[in-house]
């Protein structure tokens, strides 16, 4: 291919040039410079910015048998060289075709810096990552350095480290008094042969001890909520009755263990609790309130506790009205401004219009206490209805005008207005709910 590119020219002669690591040709005209033998005799050395080519022989080309117009070629084959990267000088060129250093102190400085890593602050700035002591295998001679980054770990490596089976916890030992009373319970609950019934005036001892134990563990504002799982798969072992006895267990105050776990905010528990598939979340206390009127006060700080207050409103009647003045969970979250709790109890089903004993409903709470954010969104839901009226006759705009909530009343009367315009036969009749005998002075809301 190369004699078709130069069939055009008179004559030349070709000397072989390295190129890109393939051989090349040097072309030369011969009628410009003829070629005389000095020209192959062995020249001064090459710098080592120059390619290493083994300069041809004295004798090894005789110029007088060529023709005129005759071109030479001739190819040598490149010495492959190789050294390390770094600033050290590049392997001189001996006369056996060998590569040497030049200096003796440049081999065991190579060797050593693969031994040795610079300091964090010059990687840094390199941008250099961390080299492993232990070379990859490849095709390369056995002599040369092989670098070998190190991969940073994958997410499945990490959720596999994460998921590494570690120490199992050590599980809560019951006492054996304990254990004991719930035997006696259990063989009562299940009717064995021999037992006495669960209203047996002697049985009280062995409810009294399980009461101690449990609420001691379960109802305080530091229960450990892994203690509290311990004693239900105890309870569970033994039978599924004395689990639901034991979960549903109240004191002298009609409390059970969700009351108090709500009330003192250890949604942890109210999770576990739940768990059990077997507690009453619409089991009142003496005072007629429920775990879910007692949670509409609470203050949720993780978004974790909102979940589980969403699965115990799912569980339970968010309308059930408390024994005294029945109250709904809606209507205390109301007075007590917990908007957050507003929110989710009407996603939950919860009824903006119903009344309590003295025809209030949820409006009028939120009226008569001034809240300018809970009325908003009240007056937001397509179900609310401001026409409403309590045993007294007063609508909700009535009693926020009365009570001095101006900005609060005009937020009604416009709601007002526009109910009007789409009920026109509406009036002023009250909701059909449950109302108790008129009284004249109404209650504030507990």
């Amino acid at each position: 291919m190369v004699l078709p590119m130069f069939s055009s020219l008179s004559s030349f002669t070709c000397y072989p040039l390295l190129v890109s690591g393939c051989s090349a040709l040097l072309v030369t005209s011969l009628q410009e410079k003829p070629p005389s033998v000095s020209s192959f005799q062995a020249s001064e050395p090459l710098p080592e910015s120059q390619s290493f080519i083994r300069q041809p022989q004295k004798d090894s080309l005789d110029l007088s048998l060529l023709g005129e117009d005759e071109l030479i070629v001739r190819e040598e084959k490149r010495v492959s060289i190789s050294w390390s990267r770094d600033a050290s000088p590049a392997p001189l060129m001996t006369s056996s075709g060998t590569t040497k250093s030049e200096s003796p102190e440049q081999e065991p400085a190579m060797s050593s810096s693969c031994d040795s890593s610079p300091p964090i602050d010059v990687q840094i700035a390199q941008g250099a990552r961390k080299k492993s002591s232990t070379p990859l295998k490849s095709s390369q001679s056995e002599g040369s350095q092989v670098t070998v980054i190190e991969q940073p770990a994958t997410k499945a490596q990490l959720h596999q480290l994460a998921q590494a089976d570690s120490e199992p916890r050590k599980k809560t030992e019951l006492s054996q008094s304990l254990k004991d009373a719930l035997k006696i319970i259990n063989d009562s609950l299940l009717k064995k042969l021999g037992a006495k019934p669960i209203s047996s005036q002697s049985l009280k001892s062995a409810k009294a001890t399980i009461q101690d134990h449990w609420f001691n563990n379960s109802s305080t504002g530091k229960s450990d909520p892994h203690q509290v799982e311990d004693y239900l798969d105890y309870f569970e072992s033994l039978s599924i009755p004395l689990l639901e006895y034991c979960v549903n267990l109240s004191d002298s105050n009609g409390n059970t263990a969700m009351h108090y776990a709500v009330s003192h905010g250890n949604f942890d528990v109210v999770s576990i609790l739940l768990d059990s598939k077997v507690c009453d979340v619409n089991q009142m206390n003496n005072a007629g309130y429920t775990s879910v009127m007692l949670v509409s006060l609470a203050k949720l700080k993780q978004p974790a506790h909102r979940t589980v207050v969403e699965r115990l409103f799912k569980m339970a009647d968010v309308n059930i009205r408390a024994k005294k003045h029945c109250q709904t969970a809606l209507m205390l979250a109301v007075s007590h401004g917990n908007g957050d709790m507003v929110n989710m109890l009407l996603d939950a089903g919860a009824d903006i219009n119903i009344q309590d004993e003295d025809g209030s409903t949820a409006l009028m709470c939120a009226a008569e206490h001034g809240r300018v954010d809970v009325i908003k969104h009240l007056l937001s839901h397509p179900e609310c209805d401001s026409l409403v009226t309590d045993v007294d006759g007063s609508t909700a705009f009535k009693i926020a005008w009365q009570a001095g909530h101006r900005d609060v009343g005009l937020l009604i009367y416009v709601h007002e207005q526009m109910l009007r315009s789409k009920l026109p036969n509406r009036g002023d009749a009250t909701r059909s709910s449950l109302i108790s005998p008129p009284r004249h002075k109404r209650q504030p809301s507990q």
